[in-house]
Protein backbone atom coordinates (compact mmCIF):
# COMPACT_ATOMS: atom_id res chain seq x y z
CA UNK A 1 0.00 0.00 0.00
CA UNK A 2 1.67 3.42 -0.97
CA UNK A 3 2.77 5.47 1.51
CA UNK A 4 2.01 8.88 -0.93
CA UNK A 5 -1.49 10.55 -0.62
CA UNK A 6 -0.96 13.89 -2.88
CA UNK A 7 1.19 14.26 -6.01
CA UNK A 8 1.59 17.63 -7.91
CA UNK A 9 3.55 17.05 -10.56
CA UNK A 10 5.16 19.54 -12.85
CA UNK A 11 2.04 21.77 -12.79
CA UNK A 12 1.60 25.09 -14.34
CA UNK A 13 -1.42 27.38 -13.73
CA UNK A 14 -2.90 30.49 -15.34
CA UNK A 15 -5.46 32.99 -13.93
CA UNK A 16 -6.47 34.52 -16.69
CA UNK A 17 -3.65 35.73 -19.19
CA UNK A 18 -0.91 35.40 -16.03
CA UNK A 19 1.11 32.63 -15.71
CA UNK A 20 0.85 32.23 -11.53
CA UNK A 21 2.62 28.46 -10.87
CA UNK A 22 5.43 27.40 -13.03
CA UNK A 23 6.09 23.88 -12.58
CA UNK A 24 5.39 23.39 -9.32
CA UNK A 25 6.12 19.67 -7.73
CA UNK A 26 5.29 18.44 -4.49
CA UNK A 27 4.59 14.73 -2.71
CA UNK A 28 2.68 14.47 0.56
CA UNK A 29 2.89 11.58 2.37
CA UNK A 30 0.06 10.36 4.94
CA UNK A 31 1.43 10.78 8.59
CA UNK A 32 2.69 14.32 7.09
CA UNK A 33 2.61 17.70 7.91
CA UNK A 34 4.06 20.31 5.00
CA UNK A 35 3.97 23.87 4.99
CA UNK A 36 4.15 26.05 2.05
CA UNK A 37 5.92 29.59 2.71
CA UNK A 38 6.49 32.49 0.22
CA UNK A 39 5.83 36.23 0.22
CA UNK A 40 2.62 37.46 -0.96
CA UNK A 41 1.93 36.58 -4.72
CA UNK A 42 4.00 34.25 -4.92
CA UNK A 43 1.19 31.13 -5.70
CA UNK A 44 0.66 29.97 -2.31
CA UNK A 45 -3.28 30.33 -2.43
CA UNK A 46 -3.05 29.22 -6.11
CA UNK A 47 -1.63 26.03 -5.29
CA UNK A 48 -4.42 25.20 -2.37
CA UNK A 49 -6.64 25.98 -4.93
CA UNK A 50 -5.99 24.21 -8.03
CA UNK A 51 -6.01 21.12 -5.73
CA UNK A 52 -9.41 21.49 -5.75
CA UNK A 53 -9.80 22.29 -9.46
CA UNK A 54 -11.23 26.15 -8.34
CA UNK A 55 -12.45 27.30 -11.74
CA UNK A 56 -11.06 30.40 -11.65
CA UNK A 57 -7.69 29.09 -12.75
CA UNK A 58 -6.44 27.48 -15.67
CA UNK A 59 -4.14 24.11 -15.61
CA UNK A 60 -2.05 24.35 -18.42
CA UNK A 61 -0.17 20.93 -18.20
CA UNK A 62 1.04 18.95 -14.95
CA UNK A 63 -1.44 15.95 -12.98
CA UNK A 64 -2.60 16.26 -9.24
CA UNK A 65 -2.75 12.69 -8.13
CA UNK A 66 -4.96 11.78 -4.82
CA UNK A 67 -4.94 8.66 -3.00
CA UNK A 68 -3.35 6.76 -6.58
CA UNK A 69 -6.34 8.55 -8.54
CA UNK A 70 -5.68 11.29 -10.87
CA UNK A 71 -7.94 14.37 -9.83
CA UNK A 72 -6.76 16.76 -12.30
CA UNK A 73 -9.99 17.02 -13.88
CA UNK A 74 -12.60 16.25 -11.37
CA UNK A 75 -15.13 18.78 -10.09
CA UNK A 76 -14.33 20.44 -6.83
CA UNK A 77 -17.17 18.60 -5.10
CA UNK A 78 -16.01 15.23 -6.09
CA UNK A 79 -12.53 16.26 -4.70
CA UNK A 80 -14.00 17.00 -1.46
CA UNK A 81 -15.81 13.81 -0.91
CA UNK A 82 -13.15 11.85 -2.09
CA UNK A 83 -11.60 13.33 0.89
CA UNK A 84 -9.87 16.68 0.56
CA UNK A 85 -10.79 19.60 2.49
CA UNK A 86 -9.67 23.24 2.59
CA UNK A 87 -10.54 25.76 4.87
CA UNK A 88 -10.32 29.21 3.62
CA UNK A 89 -8.08 32.60 4.54
CA UNK A 90 -11.53 34.68 4.51
CA UNK A 91 -14.49 32.10 5.69
CA UNK A 92 -17.66 32.75 4.12
CA UNK A 93 -20.50 34.16 6.10
CA UNK A 94 -23.58 32.44 5.54
CA UNK A 95 -27.27 33.77 7.17
CA UNK A 96 -29.98 31.41 8.24
CA UNK A 97 -27.72 28.03 7.88
CA UNK A 98 -26.35 27.46 11.63
CA UNK A 99 -23.35 25.85 12.49
CA UNK A 100 -25.40 22.66 13.18
CA UNK A 101 -27.03 22.09 10.01
CA UNK A 102 -24.58 23.22 8.13
CA UNK A 103 -21.96 20.79 9.68
CA UNK A 104 -24.92 17.88 9.40
CA UNK A 105 -25.37 18.48 5.51
CA UNK A 106 -21.69 18.67 4.74
CA UNK A 107 -21.12 15.20 6.96
CA UNK A 108 -23.73 13.48 5.31
CA UNK A 109 -22.61 14.22 1.96
CA UNK A 110 -19.11 12.61 2.37
CA UNK A 111 -20.00 9.83 4.02
CA UNK A 112 -23.50 9.28 2.63
CA UNK A 113 -25.06 7.90 6.08
CA UNK A 114 -27.78 9.54 8.04
CA UNK A 115 -26.66 11.76 11.58
CA UNK A 116 -27.28 10.64 14.15
CA UNK A 117 -28.60 14.33 15.58
CA UNK A 118 -27.76 13.62 19.43
CA UNK A 119 -24.87 11.88 18.98
CA UNK A 120 -23.75 14.43 16.43
CA UNK A 121 -24.36 17.17 18.56
CA UNK A 122 -22.21 15.75 21.49
CA UNK A 123 -19.52 15.29 19.02
CA UNK A 124 -19.55 18.90 18.62
CA UNK A 125 -19.73 19.81 21.68
CA UNK A 126 -16.79 17.95 22.55
CA UNK A 127 -15.06 19.43 19.76
CA UNK A 128 -16.13 23.01 20.48
CA UNK A 129 -14.51 22.72 24.01
CA UNK A 130 -11.18 21.61 23.25
CA UNK A 131 -10.84 24.94 20.91
CA UNK A 132 -12.33 26.85 23.57
CA UNK A 133 -15.57 28.17 21.29
CA UNK A 134 -18.76 29.47 22.82
CA UNK A 135 -21.10 26.01 22.60
CA UNK A 136 -23.69 28.11 21.52
CA UNK A 137 -22.16 28.77 18.61
CA UNK A 138 -23.82 25.57 17.07
CA UNK A 139 -26.94 27.66 16.68
CA UNK A 140 -25.53 30.70 15.64
CA UNK A 141 -25.74 31.34 11.19
CA UNK A 142 -22.11 30.16 10.30
CA UNK A 143 -19.50 32.57 10.68
CA UNK A 144 -22.31 35.69 10.86
CA UNK A 145 -21.29 38.34 13.86
CA UNK A 146 -18.39 36.14 14.11
CA UNK A 147 -14.85 37.51 15.03
CA UNK A 148 -12.24 36.76 13.12
CA UNK A 149 -10.33 34.17 15.46
CA UNK A 150 -13.89 32.28 15.73
CA UNK A 151 -14.23 32.26 12.32
CA UNK A 152 -10.56 30.72 11.80
CA UNK A 153 -11.41 27.76 15.25
CA UNK A 154 -15.07 27.25 13.54
CA UNK A 155 -12.60 25.91 10.09
CA UNK A 156 -10.80 23.61 12.51
CA UNK A 157 -14.23 22.84 13.57
CA UNK A 158 -14.92 21.75 10.43
CA UNK A 159 -12.13 19.72 9.82
CA UNK A 160 -12.53 17.57 12.70
CA UNK A 161 -16.13 16.74 12.45
CA UNK A 162 -15.84 15.77 8.33
CA UNK A 163 -12.27 14.49 9.07
CA UNK A 164 -10.81 14.12 5.58
CA UNK A 165 -8.24 12.56 4.17
CA UNK A 166 -5.67 15.57 3.14
CA UNK A 167 -6.76 19.07 5.23
CA UNK A 168 -5.35 22.17 3.54
CA UNK A 169 -5.14 25.49 5.95
CA UNK A 170 -4.88 28.48 3.74
CA UNK A 171 -3.40 31.03 5.73
CA UNK A 172 -5.39 29.86 8.98
CA UNK A 173 -2.83 31.72 11.27
CA UNK A 174 -3.32 35.31 9.80
CA UNK A 175 -4.89 37.39 12.60
CA UNK A 176 -4.90 35.34 15.52
CA UNK A 177 -3.32 35.97 18.52
CA UNK A 178 -0.71 34.03 20.40
CA UNK A 179 -3.57 31.76 22.08
CA UNK A 180 -5.93 31.89 19.64
CA UNK A 181 -2.99 29.79 17.78
CA UNK A 182 -1.99 27.36 20.12
CA UNK A 183 -5.83 26.50 20.14
CA UNK A 184 -5.84 26.07 16.53
CA UNK A 185 -2.57 24.20 16.46
CA UNK A 186 -4.21 22.17 19.51
CA UNK A 187 -6.99 21.13 17.24
CA UNK A 188 -4.66 20.16 14.25
CA UNK A 189 -3.04 17.85 16.56
CA UNK A 190 -5.83 15.81 17.27
CA UNK A 191 -6.88 15.68 13.62
CA UNK A 192 -3.00 14.35 12.56
CA UNK A 193 -2.75 10.49 12.55
CA UNK A 194 -0.97 8.14 10.04
CA UNK A 195 -3.31 7.65 7.65
CA UNK A 196 -4.00 11.69 6.81
CA UNK A 197 -1.79 14.41 6.28
CA UNK A 198 -1.81 18.48 6.34
CA UNK A 199 -0.99 21.08 4.06
CA UNK A 200 -0.38 24.28 5.68
CA UNK A 201 0.40 27.41 3.51
CA UNK A 202 1.30 30.48 5.27
CA UNK A 203 3.51 33.59 4.97
CA UNK A 204 4.79 33.65 8.29
CA UNK A 205 5.72 31.50 10.75
CA UNK A 206 3.79 31.87 13.94
CA UNK A 207 2.09 28.80 13.71
CA UNK A 208 5.03 26.32 13.67
CA UNK A 209 6.12 27.73 16.98
CA UNK A 210 3.34 25.35 18.67
CA UNK A 211 3.17 22.92 15.70
CA UNK A 212 5.83 20.70 14.21
CA UNK A 213 5.95 20.16 10.57
CA UNK A 214 7.92 17.63 8.85
CA UNK A 215 8.62 20.04 5.83
CA UNK A 216 8.84 23.39 4.72
CA UNK A 217 8.95 24.28 0.53
CA UNK A 218 9.29 27.99 -0.07
CA UNK A 219 7.45 29.04 -2.76
CA UNK A 220 8.64 32.08 -5.02
CA UNK A 221 7.22 33.52 -8.28
CA UNK A 222 5.52 30.47 -8.83
CA UNK A 223 8.08 27.76 -8.22
CA UNK A 224 9.35 25.92 -4.75
CA UNK A 225 12.71 26.77 -4.53
CA UNK A 226 13.74 25.44 -1.53
CA UNK A 227 12.52 22.31 0.49
CA UNK A 228 13.99 21.59 4.23
CA UNK A 229 13.19 21.17 7.69
CA UNK A 230 11.63 23.62 10.55
CA UNK A 231 14.94 24.88 10.22
CA UNK A 232 14.23 26.54 7.64
CA UNK A 233 11.36 28.50 8.76
CA UNK A 234 13.70 29.57 11.23
CA UNK A 235 15.86 30.71 8.62
CA UNK A 236 13.16 32.79 7.13
CA UNK A 237 11.65 34.36 10.05
CA UNK A 238 15.27 35.65 10.49
CA UNK A 239 16.16 36.52 7.08
CA UNK A 240 12.85 36.95 5.48
CA UNK A 241 12.43 35.86 1.65
CA UNK A 242 14.72 38.35 -0.21
CA UNK A 243 17.86 35.91 -0.75
CA UNK A 244 15.20 33.57 -2.79
CA UNK A 245 14.13 35.97 -4.94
Amino acid sequence: MSKKLLEIKDLYVNAGEKEILKGINLTINKGEIHVIMGPNGSGKTTTANVILNNPVYQKKSGNIIFNEEDITNLKTDEIARKGVFMSFQLPEEIPGVSVTNFLKYAKNKITGEPIKVFQFKEELKHYMEELKMNSKNMERSLNVGFSGGEKKKNEILQMLVLNPKLAILDETDSGLDVDAIKTVSKGIEMFKNENNAILIITHNTKILHSLKADYVHVLVNGKIVKTGTYELAREIEENGYSQYK
